[in-house]
């Protein structure tokens, strides 16, 4: 039996020398992939909630635009679209990165509704990994004064 084995090695036959370096390769290129999109996921995450307390801080802000109005002896804050859109749009222009304002408005008088967008653009290139994913995020804050 050792003789054939002897025979085998010295022909070349049962030779796997070489077939784990394809194995590793192939290991490889599958951790990168999962790696770089688990890096453009994070990103993702990230940017969605940096988007959400954009809103959250654009809707506090729209919902200080009020107007007081003094009825009888009772002070009384009322919203307006436009002085909710007038203090949430500087805002969110001044953030530090690209977002637009969709949508700022006040749904019944006291409460101050901001919807702002951004595009999302992953951090590394990558074939798994859409570009230019589309990102919104709507806040809802009431005025201090009813």
């Amino acid at each position: 039996m050792r003789g054939r084995v002897r025979a085998m090695k010295q022909h070349g036959e049962d030779d796997d020398e070489g077939s784990v370096l394809l194995l590793v390769l192939g290991y490889l290129l599958l951790a990168l992939a999962v790696l770089f999109v688990c890096i453009c996921a994070t990103d993702l995450y990230i940017s969605q909630k940096r988007l959400d307390g954009l809103a959250d801080a654009a809707a506090l802000a729209g919902a200080d635009g009020f107007t007081l109005q003094v009825e009888g002896e009772v002070p009384r804050a009322t919203l307006t679209d436009a002085g909710v859109a007038e203090q949430a749009v500087p805002l969110v222009l001044g953030a530090g990165f690209e977002a637009t304002v969709v949508d700022a408005g006040t749904p019944d008088g006291v409460s101050a509704r901001v919807t702002v967008a951004a595009t999302w653009h992953p951090p590394l290139l990558s074939p798994f990994v859409p570009d230019g994913v589309p990102l919104q995020a709507t806040a809802t804050s009431r005025t201090a004064l009813r």
